[in-house]
């Protein structure tokens, strides 16, 4: 298995792309990136220096993973989702490449025109609403919608929504505890 990057794209000196992935048309991968394996980048994508991505990631056409985030194996983001890497940005008082770290956890999934702002941790199969804003960390599995985003319940790591009972069609498990969701039975 190889990997295919569209002739319309541009991958800079330093970059490491694993096998199997796939890089669309117009994208640009700059220096220092490392993208796993299997991953698929969409048309009009943007990897910062830097940044790290793991395996089987999706990122859907018109997103820009900007130095500073790091998205682990798994994860979903959805078309024109946005991430931030300065907390206060102003034109005339650059920040010369320091930046708030943002970690995107396994399996969550980031909808539509969604915005996490930096500085956050989206946790393991969180599912984030189209649209929502993502102004604090979010929990393992919690499902996240509006602006600023707030928790409405919380989903599977297959992605179906749970109701009271916390167990899933699929045949997982899961227990509250704490105020944190754990995964009983797989």
């Amino acid at each position: 298995m190889s990997k295919m990057i569209h002739e319309s794209s541009y991958v800079d000196e330093g970059v490491e792309i694993g096998e199997g992935t796939k890089v669309w048309h117009f994208c640009h991968i700059q220096k220092g990136a490392v993208i796993g394996q299997n991953c698929s980048l969409g048309q009009n994508v943007n990897i910062g220096n830097n940044v790290r991505i793991g395996n089987g990631v999706r990122i859907q056409n018109n997103v820009s993973v900007y130095e500073g985030v790091e998205l682990e194996d798994n994860v979903f983001c959805g078309p024109s989702c946005v991430f931030t890497n300065v907390t206060t940005p102003r034109a005339h008082f650059p920040v010369h490449g320091i930046y708030a770290k943002t970690l995107i956890k396994e399996g969550a999934s980031l909808g539509a025109n969604s915005t996490v702002v930096c500085g956050h941790t989206v946790g393991r199969s969180a599912l984030i609403a189209a649209g929502a804003v993502v102004t604090k960390d979010v929990k393992d599995y919690a499902l996240m919608a509006g602006v600023p985003a707030r928790q409405i319940g919380w989903v599977c790591e297959c992605g179906k929504r749970l109701d009271d009972s916390l167990a899933c069609s699929c045949g997982r498990t899961y227990e509250l505890n704490h105020g944190h969701l754990h995964l009983l039975r797989p």
